[in-house]
């Protein structure tokens, strides 16, 4: 009986190991450093947009790593943040739109680690 436990849990942690290393790891981009506007108001932005929602999404793309680099803090949704916003979507296997929407303003405050390496400090 002890034998049959033990190797039903041997089978749950193995389990449990595998989904760990198939999930994909995912990191807060620390929106406490990125307040311009709450973290509950999510609009969605598209090029041309301006303001304090676009300043927002700025900072967060800001904390990761990735194609074209940091962005200016700005608040104006140009064609540089155009690409990166594209860049981030495709990473997270979201349609490169270029539009923040709901699913890319999760991935903006909860981006996937294998997509980014963060800049340096």
């Amino acid at each position: 009986m002890r034998q049959r436990r033990s190797v039903g849990l041997g089978a749950a942690f193995c389990a449990a190991a595998t989904l760990c290393l198939v999930m994909p790891q995912v990191a807060a981009a620390a929106p406490e450093e990125c307040s311009y506007i709450s973290a509950s108001l999510r609009p969605m932005l598209t090029y041309g947009d301006t303001g304090m929602a676009v300043k927002q999404a700025q900072c967060l793309s800001n904390k990761w790593a990735g194609q074209p680099p940091k962005l200016p803090l700005t608040g104006a949704f140009d064609s540089v943040m155009l690409k990166k916003i594209a860049w981030i979507q495709d990473c997270h296997g979201l349609a490169p739109s270029g539009v923040i929407e709901a699913r890319t303003w999760q991935v903006l405050y909860h981006p996937a680690l294998d997509c980014y390496d963060s800049y340096p400090v």
